[in-house]
């Protein structure tokens, strides 16, 4: 018994009532015009099944009828934070866009012409036959004259019509019920997202997935970079035992903090807004002069090379660069120190190829980053060079450990636009 009263208290079922009731606006106005509702006989308003069918395939020609009938079924049929029972309901089926192609337009005139059927089933049956005979049952039961219901009149008079009175408001809820599930299941199937709207929202899922995942790599470079920074610093000062240095130190811990947060509030700024394209504020290699900055700071002697156009490097090569080369200098300091560093930079003139190689003496078992323990830095190193359609080389080099990275220059934006739209 409650699981056929359960409808009954679900707000939905009486969006949906509503909605079906509303099918039946077009063939009103209809009938209006023709046959009209004073003069006409019951068979004479059949033809307001068909008469609107033209009007309405014409109107669900026009594309946002698919948008305003989409989110009108979003809307009635569905059940929302306003229903009580929310399991089964086919919310997310129902798109809510213009019509895209000829099939959409087809798709919203069938789902209007049915709309238009089962409004006019529903509205007489609900307004006029079946409350008329509860009310000439109630009538005959009770002595009265019962006035028929659509030329059907109630023979006699007899006490047990009472009885009978409650069945037809019993029918009518029972095809409120049944016919506004069915219309929300068939509001997924004709009003549903088409095979090319349900590719662009995995796509657009799929860069959104992939962006969080380039601002958690970002991110993990930018702090880990300022805090492998603080922490060579501060042992350095402390093993200096020099005030002069200590206040150097001190100032290079301070601006890698500065930067850093910068990098953290851009990325969580990114992350509340869920733009995700916003690449213009990241640092590119023509900033690569504050990482060999603070890689000095902290106490490597480090020589730079930089040669060659980078501000013709794309946006993508430039940025990843930047990153690459950040996160090379953080595998020296977190596991070689502050050692001899050599750094080259190299853009070809000609082509556009971007060259980065940074060396440092292998000294022992913990002087490379080979010895992480996790080997995430040179695996994301790898991972963006492959993104870009370039390669990435690390390990023992003549007697140093070396990281050699070639990223293809004016062709690797066209790379990058493809398996790694995020890196845009």
């Amino acid at each position: 018994m409650r699981a056929v009263l359960r409808p009954l208290t679900r707000a939905v079922t009486y969006t949906r009532w509503l909605h079906l009731m509303t099918g039946a606006v077009v063939a009103a106005v209809c009938g209006m015009i023709y046959p009209g509702f004073v003069d006409s006989r019951p068979v004479e308003q059949l033809w307001l099944l068909v008469l609107p069918v033209p009007p309405l395939i014409a109107v669900a020609m026009v594309p946002g009828t698919r948008l305003a009938e989409g989110v009108q079924a979003r809307l009635l049929l569905v059940s929302g934070e306003h229903a009580r029972h929310r399991h089964g309901d086919p919310d997310s089926a129902i798109a809510a866009a213009p019509s895209a192609s000829w099939g959409d337009r087809g798709r919203t005139a069938l789902w209007l012409v049915l709309r238009l059927e089962a409004g006019c089933v529903v509205a007489p049956l609900s307004f006029v036959l079946l409350p008329g005979l509860t009310f000439a049952l109630i009538d005959a039961a009770t002595g009265g004259t019962p006035e028929p219901v659509l030329e059907l009149r109630i023979p006699g008079h007899h006490w047990w019509y009472g009885l009978l009175a409650p069945l037809p408001l019993i029918v009518l809820m029972a095809l409120v019920v049944g016919a506004g599930t069915l219309m929300a299941t068939v509001a997924a199937r004709l009003l549903g997202p088409s095979a090319a709207e349900r590719l662009a929202a995995l796509e657009e899922r799929t860069e959104r997935l992939l962006e969080h995942n380039r601002l958690a790599r970002e991110l993990h470079d930018s702090i880990g970079h300022a805090l492998t920074v603080a922490v060579v610093q501060a042992g350095a000062a402390r093993a200096a035992g020099s005030a002069e240095f200590t206040d150097r130190a001190l100032g290079a811990i301070e601006e890698t903090g500065r930067r850093a947060l910068e990098d953290l509030e851009r990325v969580l700024r990114l992350l509340r807004e869920e733009t995700g394209r916003r690449p213009a504020d990241r640092p590119g290699l023509a900033d690569a002069e504050r990482l060999l900055e603070s890689a000095r700071a902290a106490g490597c002697a480090l020589e730079a090379e930089v040669t060659g156009p980078l501000g013709a490097l794309p946006g993508p090569v430039s940025r990843e660069g930047y990153r690459i080369l950040q996160e090379a200098l953080t595998n020296v300091l977190r596991h070689a120190g502050p050692v001899p560093v050599t750094v080259r930079v190299a853009v070809a003139a000609d082509t556009g190829t971007l060259e980065l190689d940074v060396r440092n003496p292998l000294g022992g078992p913990a002087t490379s980053p080979a010895a992480g323990r996790t080997g995430g830095g040179l695996r994301g190193i790898r991972e963006r060079a492959a993104l870009l359609g370039g390669e990435a080389q690390a390990g023992p080099y003549g007697g140093r450990w070396r990281v050699s990275v070639r990223l293809p220059g004016h062709g690797g934006a066209t790379v990058a636009a493809g398996p790694a739209g995020a890196l845009n």
